[in-house]
């Protein structure tokens, strides 16, 4: 590591490793690439079931957070990715890109550049997509797409439910006629050949070789250093010690939705009213980094099946044979991503775009009654997850100390809305319908949870929080906008100070009606647009 680059990007995740791998592609361009976490080199990171293991408390592949989800139910502990790749790395794979509606949203806004037309077009450049190329589907880009393969007769069936409720059958259920009027395919996921494909594998790996990029790892950025409004370096720490890098150009905060406001509070960006009694001084008093935290709520069913479920070949003496066919063939269950089978559904006939998302996971699990640990159910099961694609509710992430390796708090206020309420009963029942369409009749045995006797909305929002979990899709903490309260302009540069922007979902001013990963990807790919083309 030298002492000064040309750019300096804080984080190595989703959009980290896309931002990194094109700005160094100019052999002009010095690069830092800076993660707190360690290489991405455990079996467990790149076998897809892995996830299971690598997201258990302690792993040294995960940061660690005790959320609160909702008004005073007890915390949550959730986790993101801290390694090479990012969450990409520790995620469920599941390739989805939001909908056209929700970038043309953020264009309507005035958030310039952001619109289908011009994100539609990073998403097919980032893309190689295995059913080939479309209209919005890439081929021969970074990123490998494979879709689930077909076979197993129970997931045929739950797509055939799906068609049963009126929701085509579609090949690609990121067609964007699928995303907005509905659609069930087989699940599109960040997998290739068998092995988990994260953001490090595409932009990484092919580049280590380049010169004027470097990569740090086992590193944390305390704080931004100033020198007066601009951003020149940053201060790190390593098994060496502490010192300060420089950065002759820009700095770019690519740490994600927890990360980056904390690092912005702790560099003094941020609500003056939080940083002063902490002792930070104030670069610049921005009341809305760390606030309109936006995340999706998934609601759960989980049924009893007569077979294909996953159960037994994850667990007992099965599982050593599941584990020796993904070692010496990389085939079987160890190899599939958190769904099987996804789909995009309107919660009312009558809306003009679709407003939830389902997915398939061929498993099931509940608490195993001893320590309150979760472990698979005992017999052949599976899970229905739906959740409202827009959610409305707005939360908070602050930190509580000027020491950086003290705890942030956060607060999510998942159902604060009225109308997340809604769509949280809308999405409770619509799992409740598809399980009894004709389709999955022979399959189906029981309703293990919630279980028949929960009826009245009353009902399901008392135990909502118990219903079901985040989906990990936490954005916009750091949002853009034309606004005066917004962090950041439309080309990502927070407001205030010069050298200074970010890249990472943190940026979005609402959430996209899907997951994020993807999305984070064509974040990272778009600020390498505004950067490079800012550039003087």
């Amino acid at each position: 590591m030298k002492d000064r680059y040309d750019y300096i990007i804080v984080g190595a995740g989703s959009s980290g490793c896309a931002l990194a791998n094109r700005l160094s592609a100019d052999p002009a361009n010095s690069v830092l690439l800076v993660e707190s976490g360690p290489v991405d080199d455990s079996m467990f990171v790149h076998m897809p079931r892995g996830l299971g293991i690598i997201g258990n408390p302690g792993s040294k592949y995960i940061w660690e957070y005790q959320v609160q989800p909702a008004g005073n139910k007890p915390a949550e502990r959730w986790f993101r990715g801290k390694t090479l790749g990012g969450s990409s790395s520790v995620n469920g794979m599941i390739y989805m890109r939001g909908a056209p509606l929700d970038y043309d949203g953020w264009a309507a806004l005035g958030c310039e550049g952001w619109s289908w037309a011009e994100v539609g077009a990073k998403f097919v450049e980032l893309e190689d997509h295995d059913q080939g190329a479309g209209k919005w589907r890439g081929t021969g880009g970074p990123l490998h797409i494979t879709t689930h393969p077909k076979g197993n007769p129970l997931y045929e069936a739950i797509v055939q439910a799906g068609e049963e409720m009126g929701i085509p059958r579609v090949l690609d259920v990121n067609d964007v006629d699928a995303v907005r009027e509905g659609g069930i395919a087989y699940q599109t996921t960040t997998r290739y050949r068998g092995k988990r494909f994260s953001a490090a594998r595409a932009f990484l790996n092919p580049i280590r070789g380049r010169k004027n990029l470097d990569i740090a790892t086992e590193t944390d950025v305390l704080r931004i250093i100033f020198e007066g409004k601009r951003a020149t370096g940053v201060a790190l720490r390593d098994k060496q010690g502490t010192r300060s890098i420089s950065a002759d150009r820009e700095i770019v905060l690519s740490a994600g939705a927890f990360q980056t406001p904390k690092l912005l509070q702790l560099s003094g960006i941020g609500p003056a009213a939080l940083l002063e009694p902490l002792g930070i001084d104030v670069v610049v008093d921005a009341p809305e980094v760390g606030r309109n935290l936006r995340e999706h709520r998934h609601v759960d069913l989980r049924l009893k099946v007569k077979s294909h479920s996953q159960n037994p070949q994850l667990g007992g003496v099965q599982v050593i044979w599941s584990m020796l066919r993904y070692l010496f063939g990389r085939k079987g269950p160890m190899t599939h991503a958190a769904h099987e089978v996804g789909a995009f559904a309107k919660s009312d006939d009558s809306l003009k775009h679709a407003d939830l998302q389902f997915g398939l996971m061929s498993v099931s699990a509940g608490a195993n009654g001893k320590d309150g640990a979760i472990a698979l159910d005992p017999f052949p099961g599976i899970t229905f997850i739906t959740y409202f694609t827009r959610p409305e509710s707005q939360g908070e992430v602050r930190i509580q100390s000027a020491d950086p390796d003290a705890a942030l708090a956060v607060s999510v206020n998942h159902l604060g809305a009225e109308i997340d309420r809604e769509k949280f009963v809308a999405a409770f029942r619509w799992n409740r319908r598809l399980a009894a369409q004709p389709a999955l009749r022979k399959w189906v045995v029981e309703e293990v949870y919630p279980g028949p006797a929960m009826q009245t909305d009353d009902e399901i929002l008392a135990q909502a929080m118990e219903l079901g979990g985040t989906c990990f899709h936490s954005a916009g903490t750091a949002r853009m906008g034309i606004d005066d309260r917004a962090v950041l302009d439309p080309r990502l540069r927070v407001r205030g100070v010069e050298g200074l922007r970010v890249a990472d979902t943190s940026i979005m001013p609402t959430l996209v009606s899907g997951n994020t990963n993807g999305p984070a990807m064509m974040i990272g790919l778009r600020a390498a647009d505004f950067i490079l083309a800012d550039r003087v």
